[in-house]
């Protein structure tokens, strides 16, 4: 799956985008592994808090709910609240 990561939540994972391999995987599941792969960065936000407040598009339609499957699903993107929203 390719993982996009926009604004604050591209600061905190150091990257814009990434492929992991999410087979099997619950929504949650997958946070916690992107966390666990992204220490934090100095000067940057932690990216556990910005997943945390973040809504995601899974091939484009909106899911937060963690306990989601993520089989099948070829895109997340990662959106971060943005200014006045």
């Amino acid at each position: 799956m390719k993982v996009n990561y926009y604004a604050a939540a591209a600061a905190a994972a150091g990257t814009t985008a990434e492929t992991v391999d999410a087979d099997g995987l619950t929504l949650g599941a997958l946070k916690a592994q992107l966390t666990a792969a992204h220490p934090p960065l100095p000067g940057q936000p932690r990216l556990e808090d910005v997943l945390a407040r973040s809504s995601f598009l899974l091939d484009g339609m909106a899911g937060r709910d963690d306990a989601r499957t993520l089989d099948g699903v070829s895109a997340l993107d990662v959106l971060p609240p943005f200014a006045g929203g």
